[in-house]
């Protein structure tokens, strides 16, 4: 994964793309107009479902996204119930991120991982927990939003050729629940991260501990080695330094209601073309439209200093995802004799 070079296309990806894009945008742009914007940016977040099983024939997203839906709820209602306090958030945190990362990793659940299940418990508990919105209505309009994202993966089957494809057993699809050698060595990657990353939030801002611990996660991915997590993990930081600068000029528009939900879109749509083929590209994009998100949930959009805390917390978390990389043992050079 070079810095300077873009990974092979994996085939066309508009279809998933354009989906994501509605999927962020469309709840922002209705409940605006209906006068509860604050309601359509949860909703929004709603979205992550759409991220996953992206390679997958519609049939077969039709059976699997469910389970991902049912597991993000899961995620923003415990968060939710953890957002009291915040070292009962911190201990939830880190029991959330080994349990995703063992499903995710038992169950070969594939890229994104456990991340959005994390993410989206912190999440839940950093809103809630700012007292800018009741746990009850918060894990209602996230749920909205997944109903409503997973509606989106549905709409190819209104062609007669997508719905006449065959959809593998969800036993299938769903193969485990085992633990490879690889998934042992990315669950205890995961586990040290949370904690470490807990940790690390004492020290640097426990409020904002999940963001850490998500970076370090996003770094370690799923891929089981030394070489890909050092590389991942400086995509994610010089990508983030980037964005943040991008963010700082998004701002200048001061995005709100409608022209936000049509930037999140668009900054969603480019970067699901883009993040398969050039992951510090595609971070370019994903920082800004985070940054954008959260603020607007929690009423900080158009803050810097958001975002410089944003791009520490972020520095942070994926110098330890990489740092994690040397539990692997090295790779074995390739004999040519």
């Amino acid at each position: 994964m070079s810095l300077f070079a873009f990974a092979p296309s994996r085939g066309p990806r508009w279809q998933l793309a354009l989906q994501a894009a509605l999927g962020i945008s469309v709840p922002i742009a209705v409940m605006t107009l209906v006068g509860q914007p604050a309601l359509g940016y949860l909703a929004a977040s709603g979205a992550f479902t759409i991220l996953h099983y992206g390679a997958l024939p519609v049939v077969e997203r039709a059976r699997v996204l469910p389970v991902v839906a049912a597991t993000l709820i899961v995620s923003a209602a415990l968060g939710a119930l953890c957002s009291g306090t915040v070292w009962l958030a911190s201990a939830g945190l880190v029991i959330v991120a080994i349990a995703s990362a063992a499903l995710a990793f038992g169950f070969r659940l594939g890229p994104p991982g456990p991340l959005f299940f994390v993410l989206t418990f912190g999440l839940a508990a950093h809103v809630i927990g700012s007292g800018a919105i009741s746990g009850e209505l918060y894990v209602a309009a996230f749920a909205a939003g997944c109903v409503f994202s997973y509606l989106l993966t549905l709409t190819p089957l209104v062609l007669p050729r997508v719905r006449r494809k065959t959809a593998r057993p969800l036993l299938d699809l769903f193969p485990g629940p085992t633990l490879t050698a690889d998934g042992r060595m990315l669950l205890l990657r995961v586990a040290l991260v949370a904690v470490i990353g807990v940790l690390l939030g004492v020290v640097i801002d426990p409020t904002r501990t999940y963001w850490v611990v998500g970076s370090g996660i996003a770094v370690i991915g799923v891929a089981a080695a030394r070489r890909a997590a050092f590389e991942r993990g400086l995509h994610r930081m010089l990508g983030t330094v980037v964005g943040a600068g991008v963010y700082a000029l998004l701002v200048l528009l001061h995005p709100a209601g409608l022209l936000l939900a049509l930037l999140l879109g668009a900054l969603q749509f480019t970067i699901e073309i883009i993040v398969v083929r050039h992951y510090a590209l595609a971070l370019v994009f994903i920082t800004p439209m985070v940054l954008l998100l959260a603020g607007a949930a929690t009423g900080t959009i158009g803050s810097l200093d958001i975002a410089f805390e944003r791009v520490v917390d972020t520095l942070v978390g994926a110098a330890l995802g990489a740092a994690s990389g040397v539990l692997h043992p090295r790779a074995l050079p390739i004999r040519t004799d």
